[in-house]
């Protein structure tokens, strides 16, 4: 009984030594920044924030942060995100 879940504790390890091995395609979490919370999402290569600097240049502090901590379970793509420039 113990063995089978000490076999799954030691591959548990050796997978997430192995972070290659993971590839997120959706997530969602909610962000407590310094003034509000808001939700990210991450669907595809396409992230979202419920923020206004989000909402107006495409790209905010909150998901910079999670490119960040995520960045060896994500694609290129996802990885880097342009700013919308206002014109």
């Amino acid at each position: 009984m113990y063995s089978s879940l000490i076999s799954m504790v030691e591959k548990a390890k050796r997978y997430a030594s192995e972070p290659d091995r993971v590839s997120l395609h959706a997530l969602e979490v909610d962000f407590r920044g310094n003034n509000d919370s808001h939700k990210v999402r991450l669907r595809g290569d396409e992230w979202s924030c419920e923020c206004e600097h989000f909402g107006t240049h495409g790209l905010c502090a909150h998901v910079m942060t999670l490119q960040r901590l995520f960045a060896t379970h994500l694609t290129e793509a996802q990885r880097f995100t342009q700013e919308r420039i206002s014109a």
